[in-house]
Formats: C-alpha cells, sequence, structure tokens
C-alpha cells in the first residue's frame, strides 16, 4: 500500500553558491540593524502585517509538529491598561526585593526600570502561550513536546519577520506572568511566555550604545 503520510518536497527555493552567499549577506546585515525598542509611536499598524507576520511564525518547525503555542493579540486600550497595571507591580516587586544585585548592576546600562509606559503605548502587544498539552474532545490530556524550545523557535521567527516588515519590537517577560491567564481568559493548559510588544518606534528615539559577540566568541567550527 503506498504511504501517504509524506508528500513530495515542493516549491524549495535552490540557489547556485554565488546567490546563497549574496543572500546571507543581506539577511546578516538586515538583521544586525534589529534593536530592541522601549518607545513606540501611536502611528497605526495595519491588522494584515501582524497576521502576515504571525503566520509566518506559526511555520517554525516545532516538537512532533505539536505546534504549541498560542498569540493573543492585544489592541483594546482597557485591557492594555490591565496588563501594564499588573506587570509593573511585578517589577516593582522584581526591582526592589527580588533581584539580586548583579542582576541590578547588570540591567544598568539599559536604563531599564519598573515602569513599562510601552505596554500602553505600542499599537499592539502580542502575548504568546506555550500550550504545554492539548486537551482533545473527551477531555483527555495530549502530551505535548519540547515546548519551551518549540515556542522559542517561533518567537525568533516572529521578531524576525516584524522586523523584515519594518516594525520595532520589544520582549517583555515581568515575573511571575500567571496574571496574563486571567486577563486574557486563557487556559490553564496555557503559560505565558512572553509579552512581545510591536509598533513603530517614535521620533528621535535613542537606544543603548551595545556591541554584540563577534563570531569567534559565539561559533566553533570542529
Amino acid at each position: 500500500m503506498e504511504n501517504n503520510k509524506f508528500i513530495p518536497l515542493e516549491n524549495f527555493p535552490e540557489f547556485d553558491d554565488e546567490e546563497m552567499l549574496k543572500r546571507s549577506d543581506f539577511f546578516k546585515n538586515y538583521a544586525k540593524r534589529r534593536r530592541t525598542i522601549r518607545e513606540f509611536s501611536s502611528t497605526p499598524v495595519d491588522k494584515d502585517i501582524i497576521i502576515n507576520c504571525i503566520k509566518a511564525a506559526g511555520s517554525a518547525p516545532s516538537g512532533a509538529n505539536k505546534q504549541p503555542w498560542h498569540f493573543v493579540v492585544v489592541q483594546n486600550i482597557e485591557i492594555k491598561n490591565k496588563i501594564r497595571i499588573a506587570a509593573e507591580k511585578e517589577e516593582r516587586e522584581f526591582y526592589t526585593n527580588r533581584a539580586p544585585g548583579e542582576w541590578l548592576e547588570a540591567l544598568e546600562p539599559l536604563g531599564t526600570h519598573s515602569q513599562k509606559p510601552f505596554l500602553e503605548e505600542a499599537p499592539y502587544l502580542i502575548v504568546i502561550f506555550e500550550r504545554k498539552y492539548d486537551i482533545d474532545t473527551n477531555g483527555n490530556k495530549i502530551k505535548n513536546y519540547y515546548t519551551k524550545e518549540s515556542v522559542g523557535i517561533a518567537v525568533g521567527m516572529l521578531i524576525n519577520a516584524f522586523h523584515y516588515a519594518g516594525l520595532g519590537t520589544l520582549t517583555h517577560t515581568p515575573s511571575p506572568m500567571n496574571f496574563l491567564n486571567e486577563l486574557l481568559n486563557r487556559p490553564k493548559n496555557e503559560k505565558p511566555f512572553l509579552i512581545l510588544v510591536v509598533g513603530h518606534p517614535k521620533k528621535e528615539i535613542k537606544v543603548p550604545n551595545i556591541t554584540k559577540k563577534n563570531i569567534e566568541e559565539i561559533c566553533t567550527f570542529l
């Protein structure tokens, strides 16, 4: 009997070495222009751009193809305000009581603090949830595999998709984030992974003067 579980690979791009090098160099240089943005303008963003980028993220590889993620796109001003209030409560506790001294010292050059106005200023907050397990129609749990790794890959693709589209992003992870389940009415089998803040950067904003490690520091060829 013919095995229908596999289909021919179609539409896979094939380039010669010269074209691949050219494309990889372009992507490297474009990716290096990405910066984390903490000040967003109120300029609207077409919803279809958000949808396209999430579709790209949804194409990410995942353990056993379980696709253990859910994206909640928040535009509503009142919900964004509630998220900010809850997040800043956790952030005040972090900066005041929970963060060890060396962590605060590492954050100091970036200028971060417990106030998070971007949670209301940006046109979109995308809250990504990690789905630890699924539930079938009979209420039985169905295990998902490598959920953190899978969701992390999808988020990386999402950030790059927004950057390629010309939008700025910020990853925000107040700890704990359980309040997001309640505010966004998400089920118990989903765990908040991070908040991705999305929008146009404010005009003439400044970003930290940082550098990235060179190839010798991050890569080994054997």
